[in-house]
């Protein structure tokens, strides 16, 4: 049988479909979230469902979940709409009201679904 070579573009089409087949370019993406941002998270989570190295594990899990789900900028004002939501007047009104922000709640809350059915 006689042997087949592969140039070099072959080989970075075979590493480019590598990449795609086993997933390792989709974390890149869902990893846009600061550490900051994932350790604020995961107090929360956890001062809300016990200070546990468990809890702690499934928190870890959740915020990975909504990353998938959400980039970094669409939870990041999703949050902030649910942060104002309790705002007096017509301020608060605005953020308990209007359709686009209705929308991002929307998204995030989900994502936080999804999140409980696998992590928790």
């Amino acid at each position: 049988m006689p042997r087949v070579r592969i140039g070099p573009a072959g080989l970075l089409r075979q590493a480019a479909l590598f990449l795609l087949l086993t997933g390792l370019a989709v974390p890149v993406m869902a990893n846009d979230y600061p550490t900051e941002a994932r350790v604020d998270y995961v107090l929360g989570c956890m001062a809300s469902n016990g200070n546990s190295y468990l809890t702690m594990q499934k928190c870890s899990c959740s915020i990975d979940v909504i990353a998938e789900h959400l980039s970094y900028e669409e939870y990041e004002q999703a949050e902030t709409v649910l942060g104002m939501q309790d705002q007096r007047g017509e301020l608060g009104v605005l953020f308990r009201t209007e359709r686009g922000m209705q929308d991002q709640l929307r998204a995030l809350r989900l994502a936080q679904a999804d999140a409980n059915l696998r992590c928790f």
